[in-house]
């Protein structure tokens, strides 16, 4: 998208330069096969201790067993951890 605008005003005589590199994409993700194997391995009562809702858990879960990446909420990960 950026290109396309960048594109759009070099045409237009807005910009004198354009820059056709690809921009090298930052890929961090939050989660982790650790995290993947804690979330599954969690207890209901464990859940209760840490103070996550068995909502939060069922998605957590749902997201643990796919292949895909997901995201982790900073507040959730930070309990996971800690304990």
């Amino acid at each position: 998208m950026n290109k396309t605008q960048e594109l759009a005003r070099f045409l237009l005589g807005k910009s004198g330069f354009i820059d056709f590199m690809n921009p090298a994409p930052s890929l961090v993700r939050s989660d982790s096969r650790e995290l993947r194997r804690r979330i599954l391995e969690l207890s209901a009562r464990e859940v209760l201790r840490l103070g996550i809702s068995k909502s939060t858990l069922h998605d957590l879960r749902e997201n643990a067993r796919s292949e895909r990446s997901f995201k982790v909420y900073e507040k959730v990960r930070k309990k996971l951890i800690e304990s």
